[in-house]
This record gives structure tokens, C-alpha cells and sequence, in this order.
């Protein structure tokens, strides 16, 4: 991997993103284990159909969880296009966020197998809010000032970073509500998350 040019005091950004990546796809791939079915030996096909599609709402939340953080990682890369070097503040908000990235395939299963209760509902989506609001910290700070990012970049891409980022910590707690008053229906909500971001006033 090409090294970032040294743009002054601070570490590279090389390490943060390898270990960022492997958590990501870690966690991506441990969410098909959210998926299980009963015991199938000696079923008739009518009946195996009847308990595949029983599975319905495991496997809308194993995609669900599967794209958001697709979405994540797509942030993730997006803002360390622009970050030239760390700190050990920065280290740090990472890590954090990190613990709430490989969270997701529990919060997943949890929501999974018990997402007529609140409480499950609730868990998945303060996992979602907490990775969103780690997310907007972590721009928020590199880029406050230009602390971290090039002093060429362009004020209207840090304030457009900055409003993407609030997107889905916004939903997060609209889908917060959407659990209290519908649990297991509260994932739809996060369906909003791609149609704002393709927004004129969200996008770079």
C-alpha cells in the first residue's frame, strides 16, 4: 500500500485503516450466522417452503445489517480519503467505533429473535445511533480547524461531510421511536438512510 504524503506531526493513517477493514469485514461475514433454521430432515417440501419463508424477517435483518454496514465502511473510506494523518484522539474514536461495528452481528440476532420485544429493538438501534454519532465525531474532529485533513480541502466538503454524517444518527432515533410504538418493524425505518443520502443537498 502507497504511503499517505507525511503532511506533519502526527502517525499515518495506514494501520488505522487495515485494522478498520478487517473488522468490517469480520463482522459482515459472522451476520450469516444470524441466519438458522429449525431442524428440516424429513420435511416435505410444502413444509420446508412454510419455514423458509417463516424466516422472513431474519433474513430482511441479516440484509438489512449487511448493507448498513456496507454504508459504514463506504463512510469510513470516504472520510480517510481525506484524513492524512491521526492522533491519538482520532485512535481512539475509532476503536470505539470499532466496538460497536463487531456489536452488529449480536444486535443483528438479537433483533432477529426477538424483535416483537422493545427491548431488542431498542439495543439494535443504539448500536446504529452510537456508530453514526462515532462516525460524525470522527470527521468532526479531523476536520474541525483542519486538524487532521489537507489545508487545501474545501469548506463546503467538510460542512457536506458533516451533514451526511448526521443522517443516520437522525434515523437512528426516529427508528428508536418507530420501536416503541411497532417493535420489529422499526428496521424499515433505516431503508431512509440511502434515499437522503442520493438527496442534491447531501451529496458532494
Amino acid at each position: 500500500m502507497k504511503a499517505k504524503k507525511d503532511t506533519g506531526p502526527g502517525f499515518s493513517t495506514n494501520r488505522i485503516e487495515a485494522l478498520t477493514d478487517g473488522i468490517f469485514a469480520i463482522a459482515m461475514t459472522l451476520l450469516v450466522l444470524t441466519l438458522e433454521l429449525p431442524q428440516t430432515s424429513g420435511l416435505s417440501a410444502p413444509q420446508l417452503h412454510e419455514i423458509l419463508l417463516s424466516q422472513f424477517d431474519k433474513f430482511f435483518n441479516y440484509a438489512l445489517s449487511f448493507i448498513l454496514l456496507a454504508v459504514f465502511w463506504i463512510i469510513h473510506h470516504q472520510q480517510f480519503h481525506h484524513i492524512r494523518k491521526t492522533d491519538h484522539n482520532l485512535l481512539w474514536l475509532n476503536i470505539f467505533t470499532l466496538i460497536f461495528v463487531a456489536l452488529m452481528p449480536f444486535s443483528t440476532s438479537l433483533v432477529g429473535d426477538f424483535g416483537y420485544d422493545w427491548m431488542a429493538d431498542l439495543f439494535f438501534n443504539l448500536n446504529m445511533f452510537m456508530l453514526g454519532l462515532l462516525f460524525s465525531l470522527t470527521w468532526i474532529y479531523a476536520a474541525g480547524g483542519h486538524r487532521l485533513v489537507s489545508k487545501n480541502l474545501e469548506e463546503k466538503k467538510i460542512i457536506g461531510g458533516i451533514k451526511r454524517g448526521l443522517v443516520v444518527p437522525l434515523v437512528s432515533l426516529i427508528a428508536v421511536a418507530a420501536g416503541f410504538l411497532s417493535p420489529g418493524n422499526s428496521g424499515y425505518a433505516y431503508l431512509l438512510i440511502p434515499v437522503v443520502h442520493l438527496l442534491p443537498y447531501f451529496r458532494s
